[in-house]
This record gives C-alpha cells, sequence and structure tokens, in this order.
C-alpha cells in the first residue's frame, strides 16, 4: 500500500476524518522531514512506511479523543520535529497552534514545513519549556498542551501545566506503562493545579503499537514558583 493510501486507511481505522488534500499536506511534509533530518537530527525513523505510522498516525490517535473547537488555542511543548502539533494542524485546521522548541534550528524546519504546507494560525517560539511556563505571553494561556516528550509524567506536567488556562487540558501521548507514571506523579499534579481525567488506550493501525493517551485538566492556576529551572525539574522531580 502506498503511503498516501496507507495514511487515509488508519485515519478511517482510527474514526479520523482526513481529505486527499491533507493527506497529501502529510506527503509535503514526510519528504520535508526525511530531507532535512540528513542535514540535522530531527527524527531516527526514516523508513516512509515507519514515519507515516510511527508518527503521522501516533499523533493522530489523538484527534477522535479531544472536542475540537475553532480558534481554540492550543500549544505543543518540546515539539521536536513537530509532533504531534503539525499532525493535529493538519487535521484540525480550525485551531490555533503554537510549537514551542528550544532549539532554533528544529523551529526553522517547522516555519518551512509551515510555508510549504501553507499552514495558516501557526506561532513558532523558540524558547525552553521552563522559560516559556513564566513568560506572561504564553502563561497559562492555552486550552490545550499537547506533548509526545518523553519525559516522565512528573516533569512533563512541571514544564507543560502552566502553559494551560484554568479548564484547559494536558493531554499526553504516553507509553504502556502510564499508569504508574500516573500515580507517581499525583503530589506534582496537585501541587501544579492539574487532575486527571482518564488514560485512553489507542492502538495504531498497521502496527503492533499501543500506547496510552493521558488526559489532565487544569483545576486551579499554578503557583508562580512553577515551572523551576530545568536542572531542578529533572533532578528533583515534584512528588
Amino acid at each position: 500500500m502506498e503511503n498516501k493510501a496507507l495514511l487515509k486507511d488508519c485515519c478511517d481505522q482510527m474514526g479520523v476524518a482526513l481529505s486527499d488534500a491533507q493527506a497529501e499536506q502529510f506527503m509535503t511534509y514526510l519528504s520535508l522531514l526525511l530531507e532535512w533530518n540528513e542535514k540535522m537530527n530531527l527524527t531516527a525513523i526514516t523508513e516512509h512506511r515507519d514515519v507515516v505510522l510511527k508518527h503521522f498516525a501516533d499523533c493522530l490517535s489523538l484527534i477522535p479523543h479531544v472536542e475540537w473547537k475553532e480558534g481554540m488555542q492550543v500549544i505543543d511543548v518540546g515539539t521536536g520535529a513537530g509532533f504531534p502539533g503539525i499532525p493535529v494542524k493538519i487535521a484540525k485546521p480550525e485551531v490555533e497552534m503554537t510549537l514551542l522548541d528550544s532549539l532554533q534550528k528544529r523551529i526553522g524546519f517547522l516555519q518551512e514545513v509551515g510555508t510549504q504546507l501553507n499552514l495558516d494560525g501557526v506561532e513558532y517560539v523558540h524558547s525552553r519549556a521552563e522559560d516559556g511556563g513564566q513568560n506572561p505571553e504564553y502563561r497559562e494561556q492555552f486550552d490545550l498542551c499537547v506533548s509526545r516528550a518523553v519525559a516522565n509524567l512528573a516533569v512533563l506536567s512541571e514544564y507543560c501545566l502552566p502553559f494551560i488556562k484554568v479548564g484547559g487540558q494536558l493531554a499526553a501521548l504516553k507509553g504502556p506503562d502510564a499508569e504508574a507514571e500516573v500515580e507517581q506523579a499525583a503530589g506534582a499534579l496537585k501541587k501544579l493545579g492539574g487532575k486527571l481525567v482518564e488514560i485512553k488506550d489507542v492502538t495504531i493501525p498497521h502496527t503492533d503499537l499501543s500506547h496510552k493517551l493521558v488526559f489532565i485538566e487544569k483545576v486551579a492556576p499554578t503557583p508562580k514558583k512553577y515551572p523551576r529551572n530545568a536542572g531542578k525539574i529533572r533532578k528533583e522531580p515534584l512528588s
């Protein structure tokens, strides 16, 4: 099955509506990702089929589980090569997307993707997450924060929850041991103003991949002292 058909079939099976034009945007994204990956480290996954399944379909698995609204403010913290922010923006062009990353070279790549794909309503922010979370321009400004970062949930929550307004949500794409992470992060969530809503199991068609989507609601403002600096966040996770 060629890549575009494969992606559309995955989307059909997951309940994600994707037009031909949107599928074509993904194919352009695929080309750009692999082209730029030769100059800088964007992804260890370089087989076309694997990018479609392990990056694109994986990120799109989030789509059916969120109530998307016109003009919704979404931020992808530590977006890297644009995952999951760009797939979400392609599938849901009506949202306002902010892509935040600490590496200027990656921001350059993302801007090129945005230009080539004609994406409107995207802001590209070169910032460390802990600085962005303290910046009044971004602090508690977002309805939804999405993240596919590898950090454990206690660490990830301290990076992400400061961006979310009360009543908003964090949607974290996590591995199979998400339940254990959620238990460990209980104290951190309480301190940061977050509350676990649910954990959903997701399987990716045409693969043996399964993961968890962790949804955390922002129920109270995050105290001003969070996020702390990166060294503290990683070495002394909140408990």
